[in-house]
């Protein structure tokens, strides 16, 4: 069962999305990814190789739009569906006319400064203003989608309107041409944090994850997992869980992860009887966790970092609890339903060896170790990534054999990856601060705390409510970054306000922004998991969303005590997650009808279902921390849990026992 470097390839970054190119265009994006990557280098390292000098922050982020942008036009159609046609005429031109207006500002930006043109432009700058404010639509639009399009649109123009909308929403009026100036030449708005987040932390670690891709990961991780759990019961699905939440740590993608991993996960779980669409659904899981486990968690994470002005460690450090209870509420899950169902692992002689494994592999695993420590013991999280890479595409020529070592032709797929990445984010962070700027220069960003605290009635608990909701139906429209960045500025400040700890609010975001993936009617992972294993979409997206269960309680957990994000003192931060790993087999127990240590829950259906839903119910509130938001202590929760599923689990067992004892017929 051990893969071999072609079964395991490096996917896109969105499959069907990007336009199948000439040599000579996918020869352009190769050198303006280079020279990307070359920009960011001499930036960050300070090493002064372009210009003889270090430049500016926004001569620099200029600079990457420059690059970046005009592969929006080049590898995006301008609808969907367009891929297989070649380059037409107006997107080439649009690709150079972006060119030339990144070129302006980069000559102008010293000038800029200066003389502060974000409020006092000459006519010639507004003009190109408005020009790239122009282009950022579309280029966003292209790589985010038409509701992320509108959304950004709309907000972008709100500082012409401002003061014409009702009372909470209105804000201070300018004129077109002064907006135009502002979103285009601040450091407010396009180069505001979502793009200064993107230059200065995104792109090594966008850099890293695809080296990972290029260079075997895939195979290694999926390798790994065979190796230690393809033999148990429900092997092939506990595989899927382990391997596609390593991949999807590194990838930041959950349809990335999907087709990455699923292609052979599923086969593997359908050849050990596990139904299709439930073998969708726990690759869909597994793919939407992967993006919020550390040490890598994708782009949003490293924003994350760049809003809240702290070292990325202390982000990766935070989501450790709630990406372990995540992956264990799934893990127990399938653990629970392959005891039910009877299911077996796939034979041990099948399997690879762990010393095949990590001979062919450890590598990556040196890898990782010099990232983390770089991360939390040197607080080198910018450079961190470039370290990493370096090291992993050396060790890699060095020890690899066959498919894996890179030659001429893997540099270049490995550098027009980047490059379609670099782009696609770039436009989506670059569009995404138009919003930033819009709602700063009309003093929004200010008064809109205090209009949502009035709406929720000083509720903390409304406030998260509207917060939970309103994350979720963003991330079904738009990518999680840009749904996240933008109920970072406006929703994360009134909760902040109401005393919850700013770190828990804005994970809160992130995860219910994720759980668009896993949850009908626009269920993105489940969907594209569904593909691949030939099942019917919705349903799969509702097996997802049962498997994926916990995680619509565990960003209410960490609000209501930051001991679950370890941000208290170290005996409270035991005692809850005790609680919640505690809780999470409960819950998966009732869930999927089978506890440990008890045995089936299903039997009579005048007790099964009470049974299962008492458990189920004492399961979360064992899972649920005391004090804060929740009025009743930890050990009021317990006894209460131990109230409610104690007696329905003693029950489950009689039932057992008598059905063991009682004489087959």
């Amino acid at each position: 069962m051990a893969l071999t470097s072609s079964e395991v390839k490096p996917a896109e970054v969105e499959v069907g999305r990007h336009r199948r190119l000439s040599p000579a265009w996918r020869g352009v994006i190769i050198l303006a990814a280079t020279l990307a990557i070359l920009l960011s280098v001499n930036q960050l390292f300070n090493l002064r190789f372009f210009v003889g000098y270090t430049m500016l922050d926004n001569q620099y982020l200029y600079s990457l739009l420059g690059l970046l942008l005009p592969l929006t036009f080049l590898a995006f159609p301008i609808r969907g569906g367009m891929t297989d046609r070649r380059l037409p005429w107006y997107d080439a031109l649009l690709a150079i006319v972006t060119i030339v207006v990144c070129c302006y500002f980069v000559a102008t930006s010293e000038q800029n400064v200066d003389e502060g043109w974000e409020f006092a432009a000459p006519e010639q700058a507004v003009w190109f203003s408005v020009a790239l404010w122009g282009l950022l639509l579309e280029g966003c639009r292209r790589a985010g989608g038409i509701a992320l399009f509108i959304i950004v649109f709309i907000i972008s123009l709100y500082p012409t309107y401002a003061d014409m909308v009702p009372g909470p929403i209105s804000g201070f009026a300018t004129t077109f041409s002064d907006t135009a100036a502002y979103h285009a030449l601040s450091t407010e708005s396009v180069l505001g944090i979502p793009m200064r987040a993107f230059g200065q932390l995104v792109l090594g670690f966008l850099i890293f994850g695809v080296a990972l891709q290029h260079t075997g990961a895939g195979r290694f991780f999926i390798n790994l997992a065979f190796a230690l759990l393809g033999h148990v019961r429900g092997g092939p699905a506990k595989v899927a869980i382990f391997s596609s939440g390593l991949m999807g740590s590194m990838s930041g993608s959950v349809i990335t992860n999907v087709l990455t991993t699923g292609v052979m996960t599923i086969p593997a779980m359908r050849r050990v009887g596990i139904s299709r669409s439930y073998a969708a659904g726990i690759e869909a899981c597994a793919s939407t966790g992967g993006v919020l486990m550390p040490p890598i968690m994708g782009a949003t994470a490293f924003v994350m970092a760049s809003i809240l002005n702290v070292p990325y460690a202390e982000i990766a450090i935070a989501a450790v609890i709630p990406s372990v209870l995540y992956f264990f509420g799934l893990f127990m899950q399938i653990d629970a339903y392959s005891a039910r169902e009877g299911l077996k692992g796939l034979p041990a002689e099948e399997m690879p060896t762990l010393r095949e494994t990590f001979k062919e592999g450890w590598y990556f695993v040196a890898v990782f170790v010099l990232l983390v420590w770089m991360l939390v013991y040197l607080n080198r999280e910018a450079l961190a990534p470039y370290y990493a890479t370096v090291l992993l595409i050396a060790i890699n020529q060095v020890t690899s054999r066959g498919g894996d070592r890179w030659d001429m032709k893997k540099l270049l797929a490995f550098v027009e990856g980047v490059g379609l990445l670099f782009a696609e984010l770039a436009a989506i962070l670059a569009g995404i601060g138009l919003i930033v700027g819009a709602l700063s220069v009309t003093g929004m960003a200010g008064t809109l705390v205090n209009d949502l605290i009035h709406i929720a009635g000083g509720s903390t608990i409304l406030l998260l409510v509207m917060g939970a909701i309103t994350s979720f139906i963003l991330g079904i429209g738009m990518t999680v970054t840009a749904a996240y960045i933008f109920l970072a500025i406006v929703l994360a400040p009134a909760l902040i306000q109401a005393g919850l700890d700013p770190f828990a609010v804005h994970l809160f975001i992130l995860y219910w922004g994720m759980l668009s993936y896993i949850t009908p009617p626009v269920a993105l992972g489940a969907f594209a998991a569904a593909t691949l294993a030939g099942s019917t979409p919705m349903r799969t997206g509702f097996e997802a969303m049962r498997l994926g269960s916990i995680i619509y309680f565990i960003p209410f957990f960490f609000v209501f005590n930051s001991a679950y994000i370890m941000r208290a003192p170290w005996p409270e931060v035991l005692t809850v997650a005790a609680g919640g790993l505690s809780g999470v087999v409960l819950l998966a127990g009732g869930l999927q009808g089978y506890l440990i240590g008890i045995g089936t829950l299903k039997g009579n259906p005048f007790v099964e279902w009470p049974v299962r839903l008492a458990i189920a119910v004492g399961g979360i509130l064992l899972a649920t921390p005391g004090g804060g938001l929740v009025p009743v202590s930890n050990t009021e929760l317990n006894l209460a849990a131990l109230v409610i599923a104690g007696p329905a689990a003693a029950v489950a067992l009689m039932l057992n026992r008598r059905a063991a004892s009682s004489p087959a017929i």
